[in-house]
């Protein structure tokens, strides 16, 4: 079966830029690299779910607002 690529890079921009957050910043927050927010922000990876878990708890919204493309 093959899996759904799921982009949420301008989303997470958005929602960073929104709140004033650098992109250390909201790693720091969400416990991870900030390297790894750069890479998901330019559509360069695909996070994992416990990642955009993290990114969404660190930015104050639900998984499904990054992952929605509605």
């Amino acid at each position: 079966m093959q899996s759904l690529m799921v982009y949420i890079g301008s989303r997470l921009k958005q929602l960073r830029d929104e709140r004033f957050l650098s992109h250390r910043e909201l790693a720091k927050l969400a416990g991870v690299s900030p390297t790894t927010v750069l890479s998901i922000e330019k559509n360069e990876t695909e996070p994992q779910r416990r990642t955009i878990r993290k990114l969404a708890a660190a930015l104050g919204v639900k998984p499904s607002e990054l992952v929605d493309q509605g």
